[in-house]
């Protein structure tokens, strides 16, 4: 399957999107007829928030890119967790090798409530932009998110507040084999060495008995 980069996503997330993807609220439908509608979104009264959750390189990004592509006569964002990390510390910076940035107090998630709050009452916000290399989240200028239909939060931790739960309609986890999230994580250069040694290994020992 062809994905798409997270920044290709939220690049590409507030285009007009064509529909298929049904869920409650989101899709209806009018005097018993089996055939769904794909407008009925505008009957809905607040944007619908779907939220996307999983461990790294668990394939969110792919989930997101599948939503947004069934969601296509929708004006559909993405909104990503990563966006969200604090800044780090001098002292940080000097052991950042040791940081965490799978905690939750590596986000600043009253912000992140904040704008998925207004995103959810229809109101334009700005979505901080961080810096990868500089572990900064203050890069110029930030990431102007307008209302949409369809608000995707994509992240590995956007489930554990409890308000930011209490925003979303649709909380989906991505939960995949954790050999598979390595060998995404690591390359198949790096893993094919590590299997060779361990099914010798195995060989051997059997070979032994």
């Amino acid at each position: 399957m062809n994905t798409k980069s997270v920044e290709d996503l939220m690049d590409c997330s507030s285009e007009v999107h064509y529909s298929g993807f049904h869920m409650d609220g989101l899709e209806q439908r009018k005097g018993g007829t089996e055939q769904p509608t794909t407008s009925a979104i505008d009957e809905y009264k607040q944007p619908f928030l779907i939220g996307v959750a999983g461990g790294s390189a668990s394939g969110k990004t792919a989930v997101c890119d599948m939503i947004i592509q069934q969601l296509h006569d929708q004006r559909v964002v993405l909104v990503n967790q990563d966006s969200f990390y604090h800044n780090l510390t001098e002292e940080e910076l000097k052991r950042v090798q040791d940081y965490n940035f799978d905690h939750p107090d590596a986000f600043d998630t009253e912000r992140l409530v904040t704008v998925m709050d207004k995103l959810k009452h229809s109101q334009a916000v700005d979505v901080p932009k961080y810096d990868f290399k500089g572990y900064k989240n203050n890069v110029f200028p930030a990431r102007r998110v307008n209302p949409a239909d369809v608000i995707i939060l994509e992240g590995i931790l956007v489930f554990h507040d409890p308000r930011v739960r209490a925003l979303m309609n649709m909380k989906i986890f991505v939960d995949t084999v954790q050999m598979l999230i390595f060998v995404c994580q690591e390359g198949l250069s790096v893993i094919l060495p590590i299997m060779h040694v361990i099914l010798k290994q195995c060989l051997t020992s059997i070979q032994n008995l």
